[in-house]
């Protein structure tokens, strides 16, 4: 299998289309286990993260992460994924860009 990074937008389209159905053929079996569920979703929102273009997300600014109820602040990126910490905490981690969603506001504390 190709890297997602070595694919074309419609390969990396058909990819993803290809994990959701996977992911809801075996939900619909009863067969899907909580972390086969994280493995097809963090494959989905990294191939995503392919059609984003990375000039678009905001240094510092606050997103909407799909799947989560808190907001985002983009501290950097590296390659797909974006840097940073969740509004309520100072930890930082990664998320793939294709799992940012909207973005709310720049971020009031851009000393980091």
């Amino acid at each position: 299998m190709k890297r997602y990074s070595e694919m074309t937008r419609e390969e990396i389209q058909l990819e993803m289309q290809r994990l959701r159905e996977e992911g809801m053929k075996k939900h619909q079996s009863g067969l899907l286990s909580e972390s086969e569920l994280q493995v097809l979703e963090q494959k989905f929102y990294l191939a995503k993260s392919y059609l984003v273009d990375p000039k678009t997300i905001v240094i510092h600014g606050e997103y909407r992460v799909e799947g989560q109820e808190e907001d985002f602040c983009v501290d950097h990126l590296h390659g797909i994924m974006a840097w940073g910490n969740f509004v309520s905490s100072k930890e930082q981690i990664a998320i793939p860009i294709g799992r940012l969603g909207q973005m709310i506001r720049r971020s009031s504390n851009e000393q980091k």
